[in-house]
């Protein structure tokens, strides 16, 4: 006989659609992107057989599969990232 559990809607549809060898990188990202607090940022370092752009490329799609939008930039050869603020309400005037 089968066990029944009740799990959030989130959780059901990230393991549904992340599967397979991509499916575990995204996953080990979205941890990433989880341990960095409000007013912190996360940096990762590029190490050999990995470039910059496939970082930056994770960190967006695992940013969008947890509806989130990070800023994510390029220093040398560690990549920093945070969770950006969107500002509510009318933008201001240009000076």
């Amino acid at each position: 006989m089968p066990t029944f559990e009740l799990v959030p809607l989130q959780q059901a549809k990230n393991q549904a659609e992340l599967t397979g060898k991509r499916g575990g990188i995204i996953l080990e990202y979205l941890a990433y992107i989880d341990r960095v607090e409000p007013g912190k940022a996360g940096k990762l370092s590029i190490t050999n057989g990995e470039s910059s752009a496939a970082i930056k490329r994770r960190l967006g799609t695992a940013a969008k599969h947890a509806g989130k939008t990070l800023m994510v930039k390029r220093v040398g050869d560690d990549i920093y990232f945070w969770p950006e603020v969107r500002r509510r309400g009318r933008p201001r005037k240009g000076s």
